[in-house]
């Protein structure tokens, strides 16, 4: 089966996803784009990156990581997801990446940037403020 390059149609940072068993429905909890702190450096104890895609076909090793902008110095190595499947381009998929203590040295612009199979597919920015 070869790959085929995936479409994102959903990238979203929230406080949490919930998934209902037996449908697989999900329920975001908190969608926002930016963190507020009083002083820097800051951690951000816990948030999620939900990721809807299709027109997949193939198997795939995702990674999402997230940098500052300014410097384009990476600030979350990453989280991995290895051995998507999908054998029908029509299929929407779902990925949910729980990412826990995250430092945020000062205030700015940083991106999660989406890697599929090594090849960056998807970006979301979020403004890191003082307040």
């Amino acid at each position: 089966m070869s790959v085929s390059k995936l479409k994102v149609k959903a990238m979203l940072i929230c406080d949490n996803v919930m998934t209902e068993q037996g449908s697989g429905k999900n329920s975001l909890l908190g969608v926002f784009e930016n963190i507020d702190a009083k002083q820097f450096p800051v951690v951000h104890p816990t948030l999620c990156v939900y990721i809807c895609f299709t027109e997949a076909l193939g198997k795939y090793n995702f990674r999402l990581e997230l940098v500052n902008t300014e410097d384009n110095q990476p600030v979350y190595p990453g989280s991995v997801i290895t051995g998507v499947e999908s054998s029908d381009i029509m299929m929407p998929h779902n990925l949910v990446f729980k990412i826990n203590m995250i430092l945020l040295q000062k205030p700015g612009k940083y991106e999660f940037r989406l890697f599929a199979n090594e090849e960056i597919c998807e970006t979301s920015t979020i403004n890191v403020r003082q307040i």
